[in-house]
């Protein structure tokens, strides 16, 4: 007995050695509500939500059709915005392939579709996704058809797939769908499925028994998402009467409220915690507010016993990210050069077209060749680029610049790599191959704003460029507008003494470097140079007056902030 409980000690404590500790932090504050997913006590994912800011991406909005715009297949529509909302023509009926294809945020809710057949999206052949009249889809409308069916002025419903972002206004689809703890509903069609990434087929069966059980409207279509995997009969039933009473809420918003207004708004940031994070790996979550710890007790009660008791509240002096090492994390993380554990490190800039991201080596050691050293911090590289397009939300074309490889073999290694990486990112990617240049492009669904874009502003001292002019630059400038003016005094036979107002570090390089020039210019002219310097000066800006009459006779970047 004591052999056989030996045994039994040594293969748990082994489990929970090799076991990943994952926990949610929750982090509330007058201004900002932050949630961190750690594993291990590492930083994985990262949410803000700002109270003052509306979440607009999943609210469903009673909109008014504005105009048809042919050349960009697309309606706008006004939806109570500053700006009208984009609506592609694609976009204007249900779809039951885009409920298959992009459920959930396009994360891990890709489901078999039950109304097309036994072999589910695939058809009976089971090849490729193009087999739209084979599943008996229905077509497209044309452009005619869609000019005819909506009109301007015509009242719509839609829900919102992606943000504002930069001029952009937000983009609609009016393929509703209503996510749940288990369930997403999707009012509009008659599917009903289970998601592609439950593999286990006794499990999926199981699942389809239970949804063939649930009693729907006609036009309404389920589908169970991962989350449902192991959940009783009873869970999946209390999660659609919420759906329901949820669509029952949202129809009655149709019928009362003007256009344009919100039907449906999608729940904060922490009841998403609950609805989409609080899964069976997550060993605990841990509130530093009481309001909002009593508040996730009551969601998670509704769950289940065991998930309620996962829920913990953290009432210590110290910050709660302060004190579980998250703050130094995200400050590492959201740095423009982010540093690899093997000496490499990235350079990630965010650019209006694009996110482009250097590899270097940088101090990287490696006991072997030097492409196998190369492989080592370009496989490195993009498991750290992944995590990064999760923590920053970054999204749209990513372009890597990795480190030249010459084995083919090595570059397949590396692709294989990111796309493994990848696999746990909730938001869709798109992956190619290793260029001959070296570059690996590969682009993100972007829903809303970074978090740098939401957190930060342009910067007033350098526009958003990054750089101002150098000392050099700007006195070089200055003397050439100096210079055309004492030669047009000297034309004009007038007495012209120059007062010069600069920032402190042109006249540092003033003092120093053009000294001998400046004194030049004065004998030339036969006049005398005044400095000024100005403390909070912006760097590039300078006023060149009279010094007699006060009189500014050129000023350069005097619409530019003080510093």
């Amino acid at each position: 007995m004591s052999v056989i409980q030996t045994v039994v000690n040594t293969v748990r404590n082994w489990l929970n050695r090799n076991k990943i500790k994952r926990e949610i932090l929750v982090n509330v504050e007058k201004l900002e509500t932050r949630v961190a997913v750690m594993e291990n006590g590492r930083l994985e994912e990262y949410m803000v939500e700002h109270p003052e800011d509306e979440r607009l991406v999943g609210c469903v909005f009673k909109g008014r059709i504005q105009n048809l715009q042919d050349d960009l297949q697309a309606a706008f529509v006004d939806i109570g915005l500053k700006k009208n909302a984009f609506l592609h023509y694609w976009d204007m009926q249900p779809d039951v392939d885009a409920f298959l294809d992009e459920i959930d945020d396009g994360s891990d809710d890709d489901a078999d579709d039950k109304s097309s057949g036994k072999n589910g999206k695939n058809g009976k052949n089971g090849k490729g996704k193009n087999n739209s009249k084979r599943r008996g889809k229905p077509p497209r409308l044309t452009t005619e058809e869609i000019h005819e069916r909506f009109k301007p002025g015509t009242e719509i419903i839609v829900q919102v797939t992606k943000g504002p972002i930069s001029t952009k206004g937000p983009r609609v689809t009016t393929n509703l769908s209503i996510p749940g703890r288990y369930l997403v509903m999707m009012p509009g069609t008659k599917t009903r499925g289970v998601s592609r990434k439950i593999g286990d087929a006794e499990e999926r069966k199981r699942l389809k028994k239970i949804l063939d059980r649930l009693l729907l409207p006609d036009d309404v279509g389920l589908i169970v998402r991962t989350a449902g995997v192991g959940a009783k009969g009873t869970s999946f039933a209390r999660d659609m009467r919420n759906l329901l009473q949820s669509w029952h809420e949202l129809q009655g918003n149709v019928k009362n409220l003007r256009t344009p207004c919100c039907v449906w708004q999608e729940p904060g940031l922490v009841e998403r915690v609950v609805r989409d994070w609080l899964t069976e790996d997550i060993d605990s979550v841990v509130v530093d507010d009481e309001s909002t710890f009593e508040k996730l007790r009551d969601a998670t009660s509704r769950i289940s016993r065991r998930a309620r008791g996962k829920v913990r509240r953290y009432d210590g002096a110290e910050n709660i990210f302060e004190r579980l090492g998250v703050e130094r994390q995200l400050h590492d993380a959201f740095k423009r050069q982010v540093r690899l554990k093997g000496g490499g490190y990235l350079v990630i800039d965010e650019t209006e077209a694009l996110i482009a991201v250097d590899v270097n080596t940088g101090h990287h050691k490696c006991k072997g060749t030097q492409e196998e050293a190369i492989l080592e911090v370009n496989l490195e590289a993009v498991e750290e680029v992944a995590r990064q397009l999760r923590l920053r939300n970054i999204g749209g074309l990513v372009v890597l610049d990795l480190i030249d490889m010459k084995s083919r073999k090595h570059q397949k290694q590396v692709y294989r790599a990111l796309k493994d990486a990848l696999k746990r990112d909730r938001a869709r990617t798109n992956v190619l191959e290793i260029s001959d240049l070296g570059l690996l492009e590969m682009s993100r669904q972007r829903h809303e704003e970074s978090i740098l874009s939401m957190l930060s502003s342009t910067c007033p001292c350098c526009g958003g460029h990054g750089v101002v002019k150098s000392p050099l630059a700007v006195s070089i400038e200055l003397q050439r507008q100096l210079t055309s003016l004492l030669r047009k005094a000297d034309a004009e036979k007038r007495p012209f003494v120059p007062k010069i107002v600069i920032a402190p570090a042109v006249m540092q390089r003033l003092r120093t470097e053009d000294a001998q020039i400046l004194a030049q210019l004065q004998a030339q002219f036969n006049t005398k140079l005044t400095f000024v310097s100005e403390l909070h000066r912006h760097p590039e800006s300078y006023s060149i007056l009279d010094a007699e009459s006060g009189q500014v006779l050129y000023s350069s970047g005097a619409g530019k902030p003080a510093v």
